[in-house]
């Protein structure tokens, strides 16, 4: 695995395994996850943290775990899963923001680190020259 494929690798292990457990936390204690109060809800359209807690514990921390178990496989179609949950975690942390009407630091390191793994897995893509890079490749030789 290149330096890239582990960078990849650990950043999905991250990402999972903090959503798995801010997810579990907000799924066993919707009104008040540690220590956060409802009341950071107030723009949202949620009055608990439960559902949010489900959509972070599935989405983003099973997702991640699933994309580095099938980078560990190596199979081929890997850049695929990557691209998803890369993606699926920068678009939480801007809705996190917008809902919560505000930006906090760990908002700024999780959007950054969601880019970094989108960028990743969009040169896997190149690097396969898998949809929709094989087409971007083609239509760069044709001019």
């Amino acid at each position: 695995m290149s330096k890239l494929y582990r960078i990849l690798f650990v950043l999905h292990i991250f990402v999972g395994v903090g959503a798995l457990f801010g997810g579990l936390m907000t799924i066993l204690n919707p009104y008040d996850p540690l220590g956060m109060s409802v009341e950071y809800l107030k723009y949202s359209p949620f009055k608990s943290y439960l559902i949010p807690g489900i959509i972070l514990f599935t989405i983003i921390g099973v997702g991640n775990i699933v994309s580095a178990i099938i980078m560990g496989l190596r199979l081929k179609y890997q850049a695929y899963t990557s691209n998803t949950f890369s993606w699926a975690l920068v678009i939480w942390i801007v809705v996190q923001c917008i809902m919560l009407n505000a930006v906090s630091f760990i908002h700024i390191i999780y959007f950054v680190i969601g880019l970094v793994e989108g960028i990743i897995s969009i040169s896997i893509l190149f690097e396969h020259k898998l949809f929709p890079a094989n087409l971007i490749l083609k239509f760069k030789q044709k001019i």
